[in-house]
């Protein structure tokens, strides 16, 4: 028992520090000498490594699947009119997902839009193939209903297909968040776009941000309905197709995130779900090697870690308490313990006595963790909804 405890132990804790340690430091070696490479070219032909403006700006569909988003509606309307692109060569449509509220009724009397409404709701991928079928231009552009984007993020968007290896590119997000979120939420979320722009310098974009990517229009294959993770299969598929896939840090876009821990907690169950119901498929996709040990490193590995939380901290009890065990078994397990007590104290959030702040984050840690677990629960049992639903806490503001 002695000895499997330790190859649990040892294989659990290798896996965590690999997903959120050595690969972040590998990608990082990896990022510093791609980009030391690139400067020292750039230094003897100086040429411009930016994608350039093109001839004449591309014809662009965008896709918003909305349900009951009334609240945020004209936020949006007002923000699509201040886009910089040109009119004659932007299509925006709205997919109204079977709206209990005002949605439809808002966007009917919207100008410069197309509107179609499901009556019943089938969930965001249905709403978009429906989009996508009306769409005439060759790129799409999909986006959410409450995210705002920058003047210039279609053009940023646009100017990568110039290339016609490029099948997708995504944008950045930045999220808009109570204090308490900034804390949790907004520090995981600076740490996953770092490693995102490293990926992306390195010809290894894994996935989009289903607030703003865009796709060339030959890469799209219609969706299952109970697709929940579209920013990821679809530019994945764009990959397999043998496409290329950028991410351009300077098309923004601002979303809203979950104003607490619980409602984000929401949020990762549904990723979650989604992240395990296309794991086969995801699999079975051609890729380039490199993407593949990115996947696998950035994605599957964070995806099974919750799941050896337990088996370390029941292994290392099992090595620390056996008679003659190691004092490094008993102060790891001492440490994982302050780590547990440290997230149930984070569970308090409320005056007169809010938790301190390491003790939220260590909460946020753990619960985004347990979300996957449940997800996995959900889809083994069948329970999982092909539907995307907003956290009720979500905040709202301009850009």
């Amino acid at each position: 028992m002695h000895a499997a405890a330790a190859v649990v132990l040892w294989c659990a804790l290798g896996l965590i520090a690999y997903a959120y340690v050595f690969y972040p430091m590998l990608l990082w070696l990896a990022y510093a000498g791609v980009q030391l490479a690139r400067d020292w070219r750039y230094l003897g032909r100086r040429r411009d490594r930016r994608a350039s403006a093109p001839p004449q700006w591309p014809g662009l569909s965008l896709v918003i699947a909305a349900h009951n988003e009334a609240r945020f509606l004209p936020d949006k309307l007002a923000n699509l009119r201040r886009l910089d692109y040109p009119a004659g060569q932007l299509q925006v449509i709205f997919v109204s997902d079977g709206s209990e509220d005002e949605t439809a009724e808002i966007l009917r009397q919207a100008e410069g839009i197309e509107l179609i409404v499901l009556p019943q709701r089938g969930g965001k991928a249905q709403a978009l193939n429906a989009g996508v079928q009306r769409a005439r231009h060759p790129l799409l552009v999909f986006t959410d209903a409450a995210t705002l984007l920058a003047p210039d993020a279609l053009r940023c968007l646009a100017r990568h297909f110039s290339d016609v290896r490029v099948g997708a590119v995504c944008g950045a997000l930045e999220f808009r968040s109570t204090e308490e979120s900034q804390r949790t939420e907004g520090r995981f979320w600076r740490y996953e776009s770092l490693l995102r722009l490293m990926e992306a310098r390195l010809g290894i974009s894994l996935t989009a941000s289903g607030a703003l990517y865009a796709l060339r229009r030959e890469c799209w294959r219609p969706l299952g309905a109970r697709t929940l993770l579209d920013d990821f299969l679809i530019p994945m598929r764009a990959c397999a197709a043998g496409f290329a896939i950028r991410y351009d840090p300077e098309a923004q876009a601002v979303d809203f995130a979950a104003a607490s821990v619980e409602g984000e907690f929401l949020r990762r169950v549904r990723l979650a779900a989604g992240s395990f119901r296309a794991l086969a498929a995801l699999w079975r996709m051609p890729m380039p090697a490199r993407t593949r040990v990115a996947l696998v490193s950035h994605k599957l590995l964070r995806w099974i870690a919750p799941f050896c939380l337990p088996l370390l901290l029941a292994a290392n009890a099992i090595l620390a308490l056996a008679p003659g065990g190691a004092a490094g078994y008993r102060v790891l397990l001492a440490a994982q313990m302050a780590f547990y007590a440290l997230a149930f104290a984070g569970m308090r959030r409320r005056p007169p006595r809010p938790a301190p702040r390491l003790a939220r984050a260590a909460y946020y840690v753990l619960a985004m963790n347990a979300a996957f677990v449940v997800g996995l629960v959900q889809v083994l049992a069948g329970r999982d909804q092909g539907v995307w639903r907003r956290p009720e806490e979500a905040t709202q503001g301009t850009l």
